[in-house]
């Protein structure tokens, strides 16, 4: 069964890259990024793997573990991992799950039989500190995902758990947010002392607040 947004992420235990790991030991309080891969040596894969690499500090400042999944076994991801660094130009310190026996794969809804009977569809997920599951994207195999949307989505993510504001399409970190419609207007302005643009009753903007 697919997981949906607000479920809990399942836990689980793999060999990885990096070692042997519990999924919610190796998150702690952290959020998380989980993405699979169709399987080692895929050309499209290895720039993906790079770019989230060449992006570590980005995931780390928005307190972001990565976490990537493919089906082959650890002695492949290892090969794999030495030509992602020199195409790449990157160093790939984030574990890669060797899930040969599709454990997480299947978890996680990852094979879609429609599109491939064997490997993973490009599912990505957004885990929060509660393990709730806050976004999942799903590309076809022979498409890259873009990790600056990724990142975009996080920041969206993290400012309205905490804030009573929604961002707008095409939103990017430092502009303008909307007040949550159930703020009555009276009441966003002394919460958003920033001030509140009303266009319509139930659109509204106001500065991002935690800026």
């Amino acid at each position: 069964m697919s997981l949906r947004l607000g479920d809990t992420a399942p836990n689980f235990q793999a060999s990885t890259s990096a070692g042997e790991i519990d999924f919610y030991e190796y998150l702690g309080n952290s959020w998380g990024v989980l993405f699979s891969h169709p399987a080692d040596y895929t050309p499209v894969c290895t720039t993906e793997l790079g770019r989230t690499a060449q992006l570590k500090e980005e995931f780390a400042k928005r307190n972001v573990k990565v976490l990537a999944v493919s089906v082959d076994d650890l002695e492949k991801h290892k090969g794999w991992i030495n030509d992602i660094n020199e195409t790449q130009n990157c160093n790939v310190e984030f574990p890669i799950i060797a899930d040969s026996q599709r454990n997480v794969a299947t978890l996680y809804d990852m094979i879609h039989p429609n599109a491939s009977e064997n490997f993973t569809v490009r599912s990505l997920f957004v885990i929060g500190p509660d393990k709730k599951v806050k976004l999942t994207i799903t590309y076809p195999a022979s498409t890259g995902r873009n990790f600056f949307e990724v990142l975009r989505v996080i920041d969206s993510l993290q400012l309205t758990a905490n804030y009573s504001v929604a961002t707008p399409a095409d939103w990017k970190e430092g502009e303008d947010v909307i007040v949550v419609p159930a703020i009555k207007t009276e009441d966003a302005i002394t919460k958003f002392p920033k001030g509140v643009k009303v266009v319509k009753p139930y659109l509204r903007y106001t500065p991002q607040p935690n800026k």
